[in-house]
């Protein structure tokens, strides 16, 4: 039982007291029910003008904020959507003025999908809104420079104190070996050395001063162990279809390496992917159900001893966007909902994303199935990261002043697109080692099909075909198959190459016109017939109109280099291992393959 509350401040909310000290004396504090709130981490929404949402039929789950603080005694949210920063710094201080009010007043912590770049899936990342726009994370690991990413993240870091957000839900380490995955944009490509050096920095930059975790730090959710990438057919394991992972190049321990960077820069929290390993030495259920993986590798092997975080939805089925989509329970689909939670708390999950079943734990517990103590050792980890980042102390609300004047700040704005400048990769240019036609020069005619017309009115004349063209800018995504669902079609997945009447329709614009086409990979596209045909053929991995047309009138230079091959076809694809990077042996474009302006790409010219 709880014990009363001593008078005077009880230690846990001394701040000078050690960290382990205030852990203890709070959890003694603590009911089962209390304990067991600590346990989830689900999503919650703003209402309108940074007031609480307290309307359940538009909130996730048909659960309130209010209610699950007050009732469920939850204190971890996974913020969707966005506003304008102050309106983001009132709500969360309203919420963190719900969560003072309750018996023991534990602070919320608050945790973010990736919400700087250009990608806009509410299952995997957000539009940067107001925050600084940066390109994906592709693009920084094409520009290969870790001073760039530590100073990204720094300024992620920056912008999400600014407003309450203490978890970043991410960086996304899985390596991109199989190229139809539809995760491959938030990745660092499929080099296991560049992603593990340019994630430790990412870490770095998201912790800021010091050597671990405080007050002034956003935690790093490391993310999908043991590496999302071998997806068999390239399917994603959100959906049933996409449930294994395979290994036949038996690359299984290749994937572990940027885990093994991260932990060793100080990563605190660890989220395993909901795919299930087929194949291998290990029980074929899903990752966050799996002893073998979590306690046995990530723990023992490994020697992760932070937080584990499963992904969202792994126990109930739930709707997402009016649609019933099933739990992610893949090999344990058979169990019950009390029963995978038995079964991932003994694999070693110390937190469910996506679920408020907090009265399952108590069941379990008082039913004699789960010791309260293994409750306790998952509950104090998480109470430690709530003291570690001072939520409990100076840092529990934050400045809708200082907000306002922090996100999106001029000199954010100004390196985010610098970043996507320098990002881009030249791929060809004149289709030679010799001079080609970038940089363009002087004012020239120019057909546009996917840029806006008024972005290019201070570089060329814009005329409304391409008859009337010296060039044609053309600006293409990455082919993918589109998928039925509402939820299901923002993963773009499937095959890589055009159709052939799209193609046909492309092909004809560049025999046409000398065409410059821009393609935004978001996965390694099979392209060959373009990149042969493109008068110049350039790649993005989120710019906008302004920073590619920088690039190509010469204001400002390409930098990039692939992060990932561009295979020749589809069959090359479809005959690959899942596992295995750079497989390719006659790629249309090699991994670390980008041009300089009329000199092809060496190391002496970086």
């Amino acid at each position: 039982m709880p014990q009363p509350l001593p008078p005077g401040p009880p230690v846990y909310q001394q701040a000078y007291r050690p960290v382990a000290e205030r852990v203890a004396d709070l959890l003694h504090r603590m009911t089962l029910e209390e304990k067991a709130g600590q346990l989830f981490h689900t999503m919650v929404m703003m209402g309108e003008k940074g007031q609480l949402a307290d309307d359940p039929q538009r909130a996730p789950g048909g659960a309130t904020a209010r209610r699950m603080v007050l009732d469920r005694h939850m204190t971890h949210f996974n913020l969707l959507g966005a506003a304008s920063a102050r309106e983001m710094a009132e709500w969360h201080n309203r919420l963190q003025e719900l969560a003072a009010g309750t018996r023991l007043g534990i602070p919320v912590t608050l945790s973010t999908d990736p919400r700087h770049a250009f990608t806009d899936n509410p299952g995997t990342a957000m539009h940067a809104g107001p925050f600084s726009q940066w390109p994906e994370t592709l693009g920084l690991a094409a520009v290969r420079d870790t001073d760039l990413v530590r100073d990204f993240a720094d300024t992620v870091r920056r912008e999400y104190l600014s407003v309450g957000l203490r978890v970043a839900l991410h960086p996304q380490v899985d390596l991109a070996t199989e190229p139809r995955w539809s995760r491959i944009s938030g990745t660092f490509g499929e080099d296991a050395e560049l992603t593990g050096r340019l994630a430790a920095a990412y870490i770095e930059g998201l912790r800021g001063p010091g050597d671990g975790l405080g007050p002034d730090s956003v935690a790093a959710m490391v993310k999908h162990f043991p590496g999302g990438g071998p997806q068999l057919d390239g399917e994603d394991p959100h959906f049933s279809y996409g449930r294994e992972q395979v290994y036949p190049a038996g690359l299984f321990d290749h994937h572990l390496k940027p885990f093994a960077a991260c932990i060793a820069a100080g990563a605190t929290q660890v989220m395993p992917y909901y795919g299930m390993p087929v194949g291998t030495e290990y029980e074929e259920v899903a990752f966050g159900f799996n002893h073998g993986i979590l306690t046995g590798l990530l723990r023992e092997r490994l020697g992760f001893s932070g937080i584990i975080v499963a992904d969202w939805g792994v126990l109930t089925d739930g709707t997402v966007m009016g649609e019933l989509q099933a739990a992610r329970a893949w090999g344990v689909e058979h169990l019950t909902p009390r029963q995978r939670l038995l079964k991932a708390l003994r694999a070693g999950v110390d937190q469910f994303g996506g679920e408020t079943c907090a009265d399952l734990v108590v069941d379990l517990v008082r039913s004699g199935e789960l010791a309260e103590s293994r409750i306790d050792a998952s509950v104090a980890l998480l109470l430690a990261e709530k003291f570690r980042l001072g939520l409990f102390d100076d840092r529990r609300y934050v400045d809708p002043d200082a907000a306002e004047a922090t996100v999106g700040r001029a000199d954010f704005r100004a390196a985010g697109a610098q970043a996507q400048r320098r990002s881009l990769t030249l791929l060809t240019n004149g289709g030679s080692g010799a001079a080609g036609p970038l940089p363009l020069t002087g004012r020239p005619r120019l057909y546009l099909d996917g840029v806006a017309a008024e972005a290019a009115a201070g570089y060329a004349d814009v005329v409304t075909g391409p008859e009337a063209a010296d060039f044609a800018v053309l600006r293409l995504d990455t082919p993918y198959e589109p998928r039925p669902g509402v939820f299901e079609s923002f993963f773009r997945a499937g095959r890589l190459d055009f159709a052939q009447p799209r193609l046909d329709e492309i092909l004809h614009l560049l025999d046409a016109v000398p065409t410059i086409v821009v393609i935004r990979l978001e996965r390694p596209a099979v392209i060959p017939e373009i990149s042969e045909r493109a008068h110049a053929l350039l790649a993005d991995y989120g710019a906008d109109d302004r920073a590619v047309l920088d690039v190509l009138f010469g204001r400002s230079a390409p930098e990039g280099r692939l992060p990932f091959q561009l295979p020749r076809s589809m069959a090359e694809v479809a005959a690959g291992h899942p596992d295995q990077p750079q497989q390719s042996a006659d790629p249309v474009h090699a991994f670390g393959h980008g041009l300089r302006y009329a000199v092809p790409f060496s190391p002496a010219n970086v």
